[in-house]
């Protein structure tokens, strides 16, 4: 699986990172990092839960 972002309605919360923060970092501006776009199975239901946090939608998991 991977993990894509929608730039353009992130807005920073930092849900996903709380949840994830092996794959995702969001700096003091509220601007997103994907540190790891590839997700392994054994870490995709924590992956799944992190794109479910997001209070905007803004995160997507896609099959490989």
């Amino acid at each position: 699986m991977r993990i894509e972002v929608d730039r353009n309605r992130c807005e920073g919360h930092a849900m996903c990172e709380a949840a994830a923060p092996e794959y995702f970092s969001v700096d003091d501006e509220g601007v997103l990092t994907i540190l790891t776009e590839e997700v392994p199975d054994s870490d995709k239901a924590q992956a799944h839960g992190a794109v479910l946090s997001c209070p905007v939608a803004a995160l997507k998991l896609l099959s490989r």
